[in-house]
């Protein structure tokens, strides 16, 4: 079974920001990064990642109804 490109890239993006995040905790915990720098990094960040999911998807499913309409129109071809 193939992972599907709108979900690895997601997953991927994802424990890229855990890691960032858990090593940026240090520059927050210490006060050399306010709060609201800190969080609103990783919300912006997030936001991103879920339009990007769904932006994957809607191409995901365009790239699968063109296919069908290929198909659709490949099969109409040979019967005539």
């Amino acid at each position: 079974m193939k992972i599907k490109r709108s979900i690895l890239i997601p997953v991927l993006l994802l424990v890229y920001l855990a890691v960032m995040s858990v090593m940026g905790w240090k520059k927050y915990a210490t006060g050399d990064m306010s709060a609201t720098e800190y969080f609103g990094v990783i919300a912006l960040t997030l936001a991103a990642i879920v339009l990007l999911y769904f932006n994957l998807k809607r191409r995901e499913r365009m790239r699968a109804e063109r296919l069908a309409d290929i198909e659709r129109n490949q099969k109409k071809n040979n019967i005539k």
